[in-house]
């Protein structure tokens, strides 16, 4: 372990760090810049890889609407691509996934920059997600144009942000890191086409949650995710919280969105759930946060193609319960729609 990395492990989770400019993720020779660990409010990460094998980088976007659920990846291991679109229909429960996979990534484009930036992948599985600058006032604004197109369906929306985002460094070591960029509360419009039926998405019930990696990851890993989103009270409410890759990191990846606002949580947060049971309430506590999710359906999800083994139970439903702000106001979470999840990968 090097003496650089060695003092971002020192770091408290109570004392992570705002970083306020533009940074590069990596060193010249492709290890951690320690300048880079904590968090942003904003994507001020450079993702400067370097090196082959262990990268990771992928786009996701997960579309809410009144009647269904889309979650579109494009993801690169170096070795391999990835292509997954996975479709609910919230009003019968069907659901069906389409996935491809690519031998050495090729097809697939994922920038290193700063937004506006661009991932893209092309063949029998078309996705493109294309980031546009609408507005750079004192805080700028972010666009996003999403289009897919597989067997059963086609997209083609936007996804604009309400305000705020949050962007966090995790450090295993000098040589493992993971940069996360999550931004959960993301107006979206547009269209989807399932078959013969086509979704309209406009309205406060419809928004879009983007989860952008770029890292150097462990061959063995197991995360929890969780995000919402609703308008309560007239306020924009997004809710973001993780677990398990980040313990012992000094960095988190848990937040409250209010009105486009990042309320950064730097607690740990204490999961409670049982993934094989469909019915059954995710929970997730602590300090600052007390969520409940009750599932409306349970996804699962294996994959065995020899380098690369995942599983993913994720349970989609609505939250309830309260977040409360370091001021000490208290934020309803009753209402809010999203998803927890667990998920480990071999790669």
């Amino acid at each position: 372990m090097s003496s650089a990395y060695a003092k971002t492990k020192a770091i408290d989770s109570m004392t992570l760090r705002e970083i306020l400019k533009p940074t590069p993720l990596c060193l010249a020779d492709g290890r951690l810049n320690p300048d880079a660990v904590g968090f942003t409010r904003w994507p001020l990460h450079i993702p400067n890889l370097r090196g082959w094998g262990r990268k990771k980088r992928w786009e996701y976007w997960g579309l809410v609407s009144e009647t269904h659920l889309v979650g579109l990846t494009i993801a690169s291991l170096d070795y391999a691509g990835l292509l997954h679109i996975y479709v609910l229909d919230r009003r019968d429960g069907s659901h069906f996934s389409e996935e491809r996979v690519l031998p050495f990534g090729l097809g697939v484009r994922l920038d290193d920059t700063l937004e506006p930036g661009r991932a893209e992948a092309l063949g029998r599985l078309k996705m493109a997600f294309i980031e546009e600058e609408i507005a750079r006032e004192a805080n700028g604004r972010r666009q996003t144009r999403i289009v897919a197109e597989g067997k059963r369906i086609q997209v083609d929306a936007v996804a604009t942000s309400r305000g705020e985002a949050l962007g966090v460094v995790v450090p295993w070591s000098d040589v493992r890191f993971q940069y996360t960029l999550k931004d959960v509360a993301r107006t979206l419009e547009g269209t989807v086409r399932i078959d013969e039926e086509e979704i309209t998405l406009q309205g406060d019930s419809c928004f879009a949650v983007l989860d952008r990696g770029r890292g150097k990851w462990p061959r063995q890993i197991v995360w929890n995710w969780a995000a919402g989103f609703g308008v309560i009270g007239g306020r924009s409410i997004g809710l973001q919280l993780g677990g398990k890759w980040t313990d012992e990191t000094g960095s988190t990846e848990n937040a409250i969105f209010v009105d486009g606002k990042l309320h950064h949580l730097s607690e740990a947060m204490r999961w409670e759930y049982q993934r094989s049971d469909p019915k059954g309430t995710w929970r997730i506590r602590s300090e600052h946060i007390d969520a409940a999710l009750t599932p409306f359906h349970l996804r699962h999800e294996k994959t065995d193609l020899w380098l690369i083994r995942s599983e993913t139970h994720q349970a989609f439903g609505t939250w309830k319960g309260v977040a409360r702000l370091e001021e000490g106001e208290e934020i309803s979470l009753d209402g809010l729609i999203g998803w927890a999840e667990e998920a480990s990968h071999l790669w």
